[in-house]
């Protein structure tokens, strides 16, 4: 299949060391996994495609993981997406070691694998091995990882409508004019595209910004409590903070708390999670709305585009996987408590329809 693709920008950070916007468990090792045994997946009517209809299609997937449950959850619903295909997956894990994953990819590359999964990663890094696997056949898809290679498929959560989905909440909350506060860094793919959202809204609104603290570290939410406790200490008249990522939103809302300010201040996050959830529906607590995507629905939906472009039936280079805004008083009112619960009561989290095609059978979440 021929296509062309359009280069993506150059992801630019501040160090070597990229450190990742959520995270999970992780294994040092490769293991192979055949996936969440408490998912089920609907039946395929449709008849498989080569190389689906000779056994077993084997498949790596190389990631990068951070402190958090996001990974864990997009991991799952992975593992359960690959073993209803019949996938022989291979997962191997470089937490957050750049030089890893680069072994980690080579002996992806070297293990026969017939199309190989990125989720996250360093681009500098890994750069070489994706050319290297390019070039010998193997089919590339990556997940919120920055490349210019042409024959990649990038998948990637819509960054955009998920900074626009949350923050339409936040100009009905706090409405035009308001003194606001923003916690945000610079130099990672997706929270400079949650960023261009804000930048536009911010002038929209004539929101009056405040302050702008934030970093990203191996602890996220705890590194952030003191430079947001700081900003609410000179700026204590602000109505709402935008912490457009979930690790971001944890230590403003700790912030806001520790000041006792959660009756005035209230806090727009992104990205959502068993652990988000029970903050947001927690008592007295002032994170009233977030946007996100399933995780475990957006990694099934990664390998179903891998597969999808194994049998050559995939017909775009991009694939983008839209968020939906998730308010407080939504959570409370449903009484949810987690994501199941959250995946029955708001379809739109569904991505069944994503990548699909009548020989797939699709894993419930």
């Amino acid at each position: 299949m021929s296509r062309s693709r359009v280069p993506l920008a150059a992801l630019s950070l501040a160090s070597a060391s990229a450190l990742l916007l959520a995270g999970c468990s992780q294994s040092t090792d490769a293991s192979k996994d055949t996936g969440n045994a408490a998912a089920s997946a609907s039946a395929a009517t449709g008849k498989k495609p080569a190389p689906f209809d000779k056994g077993a299609v084997k498949v790596a997937l190389v990631r990068q993981s951070g402190a958090g449950d996001y990974f864990e959850q997009w991991g799952n619903g992975a593992k359960a997406q690959a073993k209803a295909l019949g996938i022989d997956l291979t997962v191997y894990d470089a937490q957050a070691d750049n030089a890893k994953q680069a072994t980690d990819l080579s002996s992806a590359i070297n293990s026969g694998a017939q199309a190989i999964i990125i989720d996250h990663g360093f681009p500098a890094t890994i750069q070489p091995e994706i050319d290297q696997a390019v070039k010998k056949g193997i089919k590339v898809v990556v997940y919120d990882v920055e490349t210019k290679t042409q024959g990649v498929v990038s998948t990637e959560q819509d960054d955009a409508s998920m900074a626009q989905a949350v923050l339409d909440v936040m100009a009905k909350s706090v409405g035009r004019n308001a003194k606001v506060g923003y916690v945000n860094v610079a130099g990672y793919a997706a929270l400079d595209k949650r960023n261009t959202v804000w930048a536009k809204e911010l002038a929209a609104q004539g929101w009056k910004q405040q302050f702008k603290v934030g970093k990203v570290t191996d602890s996220t939410a705890t590194d952030n409590v003191p430079l947001v406790s700081a900003a609410l200490t000179q700026h204590s008249d602000v109505t709402g903070v935008f912490a457009p990522y979930d690790e971001l939103a944890k230590g403003t809302v700790l912030a806001v708390q520790n000041k006792k300010l959660q009756s005035k201040v209230k806090v727009f996050g992104a990205d959502v999670s068993n652990a988000d959830i029970q903050n947001m529906t927690a008592a007295n607590s002032p994170w009233v709305a977030t946007a996100g995507t399933d995780p475990s629905a957006v990694g099934a939906a990664v390998v179903r585009t891998a597969a999808l472009e194994l049998a050559g039936q995939l017909d775009q280079d991009t694939v983008s996987f839209p968020a939906v805004a998730i308010t407080q008083d939504f959570l409370r009112k449903n009484k949810i408590e987690n994501m199941d619960q959250l995946r029955t009561a708001l379809p739109a989290l569904n991505l069944s329809k994503v990548s699909t095609a009548d020989w797939i059978p699709n894993v419930a979440h």
